[in-house]
């Protein structure tokens, strides 16, 4: 079955039990609760996944439980390719084509920083190793490796497979860039947390989003109101970024995984284990992040709900 990459789109958090074994029956009620507020598909594995942290086998067995958490509404798992090998790389890739992945977001090797032949190289073998579509993921400021617009036209000029990018640039330029070599032959999405509305206000089609993890309805009125042909959606959106802002900039730091998580904590919707070498939020820092989250949850703005904003955009729409 093949699948559209649009929409919000969770970069889910890993959860773990206490013995530290991923815990798959929270995964699969969040990423249900996630799909009832309006998510388009559901991202396994990647840096927010703590996925370096997981075997192979934790990695497949992770996705097989979303692929069956989203069945029921045909919601797809896409599953995030990373490897120290591209050997690694590729056997991932067709294992999550196994369990039942719908699509694979395929990042740039690990550690490795080669010239562009062996990093095309790395991007191909994943691609051409099943038969899935993929997102390629830009993000050098995690990976060391940037992705530049012309080699992601090289890339989907060669492999009809490659449709969608995700870009975590933090450079609002690379998606207009992207856009004008290919119109629009690859669906363009937002790969920071705090550059959502701004995305969506340029023509992003789509957001790999962190902090949906906890406050999917935010996050999708956010991305979906900035989106809107009317001014007065588009102003809705910006209230509301306005206010998610600071929560959103908890995405785009190097201990983002703990300090999102402690979020969903404080919305009853997971908790803080992480698995080592990351450990969780301690001391002052864990209270300064706490007093921000908790001061914002207080005055969270009210929202409307996928449904209604999906009615309120064909009303103005048609």
């Amino acid at each position: 079955m093949s699948m559209q990459f649009q929409g919000v789109m969770p970069a889910t958090t890993t959860p773990f039990a206490e013995d530290g074994t991923i815990d798959h029956g929270f995964a699969a009620r969040h990423a249900q609760w996630l799909i009832e507020h309006g998510a388009t598909g559901i991202i396994a594995l990647g840096s927010l996944g703590e996925g370096a942290t997981l075997s192979r086998d934790e990695k497949l067995a992770l996705c097989k439980t979303l692929v069956e958490a989203g069945r029921p509404t045909q919601t797809p798992v896409v599953a995030a390719i990373s490897a120290l090998s591209t050997e690694e790389a590729a056997a991932l890739a067709r294992g999550a084509q196994q369990v039942g992945c719908r699509g694979l977001m395929v990042l740039p090797p690990y550690v490795h920083k080669g010239p562009w032949a062996e990093i095309r190289a790395h991007f191909e073998a994943v691609i051409e190793a099943t038969e899935l579509p993929c997102m390629l993921y830009n993000n050098p400021i995690a990976y060391g490796t940037d992705l530049l617009p012309e080699q992601i036209a090289e890339l989907a000029g060669a492999h009809e497979r490659v449709v969608a990018v995700k870009e975590s640039s933090g450079d609002l330029r690379r998606v207009t860039a992207v856009r004008a070599l290919l119109g629009e032959r690859l669906r363009l999405f937002a790969g920071l947390d705090d550059m959502a509305f701004e995305a969506g206000s340029i023509g992003a089609d789509g957001w790999v989003a962190g902090l949906v993890n906890a406050l999917p309805a935010e996050s999708i009125a956010v991305f979906e109101l900035a989106r809107s042909p009317s001014a007065a959606h588009r102003a809705q959106a910006a209230a509301i970024y306005h206010w998610f802002l600071p929560l959103l900039r908890l995405d785009c730091v190097p201990d983002f995984v703990q300090r999102i998580k402690l979020v969903q904590a404080e919305v009853d919707m997971g908790n803080e284990r992480v698995r080592a070498p990351r450990a969780p939020l301690s001391g002052s820092e864990r209270e300064r992040t706490l007093a921000l989250v908790r001061e914002h949850l207080g005055r969270r703005p009210a929202v409307p709900t996928a449904a209604e904003i999906r009615t309120m955009i064909a009303e103005v729409s048609a």
